[in-house]
């Protein structure tokens, strides 16, 4: 079953367990929404060389800090005073770690609030880093779906999502050549290339975040650590799973 209600992650015997367990889950996905739209702010800070916001992004990211403290404490209270066990527990362990991977692009989007900061002083023309914004939409487009997957819970979409990562990775590979190709070319362009290069790197580690995330949701629905497997390897392992189930109910 790729989509999973969150009413079958598991029959709760307390009302307030529930509440507690679906506290987090909407905890999570507040921060994964504030990460978003601290990354889109980057990127629109980056390539429209506005100083302003970029100082807003970079102020904000000790909002997500205190998200990922906060919810961090109140699975740690459900592990010591509910020992929550099968579905429950991949719950919380997921979210361990979703909040973890949340708070590093927080970290990533930083430096790009930071960078726009000062970039923007010393080139005052605006646009002067748009070869950054094919990249930052890919990326901010893989992390939106990965928290739709998450918010769902749904395999199918979380193994779409995670595809996307090779696009990426093959994106900021072009961009690496061109930028060796502008430094030859012109050596004035020298520290411009290298600032793109260091913020490209940082918008590919996003999407290796976001990639960790949906890993995270097929682990919660369906029990397996997909981390070290390739994306078609889990796909067959799924589908021969579904197919044995079926022919067990046939």
């Amino acid at each position: 079953m790729a989509v999973m209600d969150t009413s079958d992650l598991s029959h709760h015997i307390h009302s307030r367990y529930n509440a507690e367990l679906e506290g987090i889950r909407t905890g999570v996905l507040q921060m994964g929404g504030l990460v978003e739209q601290q990354l889109q702010n980057g990127v629109k800070a980056i390539v429209g060389g506005d100083s302003r916001l970029g100082e807003e992004v970079a102020r904000q990211d000790h909002k997500v800090n205190a998200m990922e403290v906060a919810i961090d404490e109140d699975c740690s209270r459900v592990l010591a005073t509910r020992a929550p066990t099968a579905s429950d527990l991949r719950l919380i362990v997921a979210v361990i770690k979703t909040i973890t991977d949340l708070e590093r692009i927080g970290d990533e989007t930083e430096k790009l609030g930071h960078a726009a900061a000062r970039l923007s002083k010393s080139d005052r023309t605006a646009d002067r880093y748009r070869e950054l914004k094919h990249i930052g939409e890919l990326v901010a487009d893989m992390v939106h779906g990965a928290l739709d997957a998450f918010a769902r819970l749904d395999t199918e979409a979380a193994l779409s999502v995670a595809r996307r990562d090779r696009v990426i990775d093959e994106e900021y590979e072009v961009l690496q050549r061109q930028c060796i190709t502008f430094m030859m070319e012109d050596p004035r362009a020298i520290r411009r290339t290298l600032d793109i290069l260091s913020l490209a790197r940082a918008l590919e580690r996003v999407g290796d975040h976001a990639k960790n995330i949906c890993e995270y949701v097929v682990y919660m629905v369906l029990g397996k650590d997909i981390r070290h497997l390739s994306i078609e390897d889990v796909e067959r392992q799924i589908g021969a799973a579904r197919a044995s189930k079926q022919a067990e109910g046939g």
